[in-house]
């Protein structure tokens, strides 16, 4: 801990991992405040990004937006590490390319480790497992946050592992009304994202929870409880997609997207659509 006595945490993001399994288009000023709940202090960020510099020379858009993208990291506090694109041939002269950051993300954390209380993994690569352990045998506490694609393996081998469609507003989504102005998430009329905990199969019910804010506690499940983060909201088995199988409820490894509404049953969840499953 710093002397204030404040979580000392570093964040770690394979960027390109995350952009191309679900996480494109992410919100990382919310990443960094997620990561830094509890009254936790940034010490390190660090995103890993691939960069094409034989694009960038012939394609002027590419190479702006990635300048501007890299721009906008470093004013949310972000040291930003350009790893380039390689090309390689194969025997049939096809190209191929490849920008791993694996190695220097791996090397950075463990190495940068000995200053921090908290690691946050932003990556579903299983290569991370032996980071994660040796992170932890150092006495720091490891999260991993993710997307799609997530190694089953490093899930369970985090202290704790989030699925980045949870954490509100980490995403883009559609919360716009005909006037054009935007529902918080969680407010009534809004569409959020949660999973479902509990389901009574002979009763054609149950019930989902979201993640209200990113104020902290997320041990504290019972939405009963004043500082619990989660809202519990009722689910009516006709509101579900037609694709969605009940039998596989409950279930934290689907991913519902749906609308909050008020009924005489208190908050409600329509039009409740997958959005993935684990």
């Amino acid at each position: 801990m710093d002397r204030r006595g404040n979580l000392r945490v570093g964040v770690y993001i394979d960027a390109s991992n995350i952009a191309m399994n679900g996480g494109y288009g992410i919100h990382y000023d919310v990443l960094r405040e997620f990561a830094c709940r509890n009254g936790g202090v940034a010490m390190r960020l660090n995103s890993y990004i691939a960069y094409d510099e034989e694009q960038g020379k012939t394609n002027i858009d590419y190479r702006k937006k990635s300048k501007s993208f890299h721009a906008v990291l470093r004013d949310y506090g972000y040291k930003v590490i350009v790893k380039k694109v390689r090309r390689y041939y194969d025997d049939r002269g096809n190209v191929h390319t490849k920008a791993n950051a694996d190695l220097d993300m791996a090397v950075d954390t463990l190495m940068q480790s000995d200053r921090l209380d908290s690691v946050m993994l932003v990556t579903g690569d299983g290569d991370f497992i032996q980071v994660v352990r040796a992170l932890q045998g150092r006495g720091c506490r490891v999260e991993v946050l993710a997307f799609e694609n997530v190694s089953t393996d490093l899930r369970t081998e985090a202290d704790t592992f989030t699925s980045g469609y949870l954490v509100p507003d980490l995403l883009p989504i559609d919360n716009y009304n005909s006037d054009g102005k935007k529902k918080p998430w969680g407010e009534e009329g809004s569409r959020v994202r949660g999973v479902c905990y509990s389901y009574h199969h002979e009763k054609g019910f149950g019930f989902l929870r979201f993640m209200k804010d990113i104020s902290g506690g997320l041990w504290i499940m019972d939405s009963r409880r004043n500082e619990s983060p989660y809202v519990s909201v009722f689910l009516h088995h006709s509101q579900l997609d037609s694709q969605v199988d009940v039998n596989d409820l409950p279930s934290r490894d689907h991913i519902f997207e749906f609308t909050l509404t008020n009924s005489d049953r208190g908050l409600q969840a329509v039009d409740v659509e997958r959005v993935y499953q684990y």
